[in-house]
């Protein structure tokens, strides 16, 4: 039987992640990411259904990193929709030469993230967000390098998406069109991180991408 309120989780690295609160203090519980804007928003407009939404996104994490917590913080939280935004980290392990990144473990991690969901949750919505970056601070001298890396990754969310039909939020575009208005720091700060208006951005880029699919109740 299904629950009458419906449960969305945020999953990710630091940009879920927002500095969230690890109790239960509700006035940072979401952290201050696009997660919270996105709460902030569909709680108001649902309110009549009071829906939950949580943010288990761990700064500094990898695809494998999720895939080893999945059961925690994942599998059993029985979401009706999982959102996932996670790559960065696999990127820049790679760019800086770390050891944590010899072997490029994105796609196979992902996948086993996916396949497990599907198979013990297959009625959980996903939603699987495009990972992102700008020319700017951390990804300003090795910029090839970083993007070869993320474009690839961005192919492989594609893929995925096709794959367990989840639904797809593009976000390198966005952010690509949004320094026409302003420079790549004002949106990402050391070309990674988001700033308050790159959170909205990604939050508003979330919220047509899933408002058209129909997932949300």
């Amino acid at each position: 039987m299904r629950k009458s309120r419906q449960v969305i989780l945020f999953q990710g690295d630091s940009i879920t992640d927002g500095k969230r609160d690890r109790g239960s203090d509700l006035n940072h519980i979401l952290g201050h990411s696009y997660a919270y804007i996105i709460a902030a928003k569909l709680g108001h407009e649902h309110a009549d259904k009071q829906p939950l939404f949580i943010n288990r996104g761990i700064s500094g994490n990898r695809a494998s990193d999720l895939y080893a917590r999945w059961n925690e913080d994942a599998l059993s939280l029985h979401p009706d929709v999982i959102s996932i935004l996670i790559g960065v980290n696999d990127a820049w392990r790679t760019v800086s030469g770390e050891p944590s990144g010899v072997t490029d473990r994105f796609e196979r991690a992902y996948r086993h993230v996916l396949e497990e969901t599907k198979e013990k949750l297959p009625e959980t919505k996903l939603v699987l967000c495009g990972p992102f970056i700008l020319r700017t601070g951390a990804t300003d001298q090795a910029w090839d390098q970083w993007m070869r890396i993320l474009s690839g990754y961005q192919d492989t969310v594609r893929r995925l998406v096709e794959e367990f039909n989840a639904v797809h939020v593009p976000l390198q575009a966005a952010f690509d069109e949004a320094t026409k208005r302003s420079d790549a720091a004002y949106w990402l700060w050391d070309g990674v991180h988001p700033t308050a208006a790159g959170h909205d951005l990604v939050a508003a880029q979330w919220l047509a991408a899933v408002q058209q699919s129909g997932i949300l109740e």
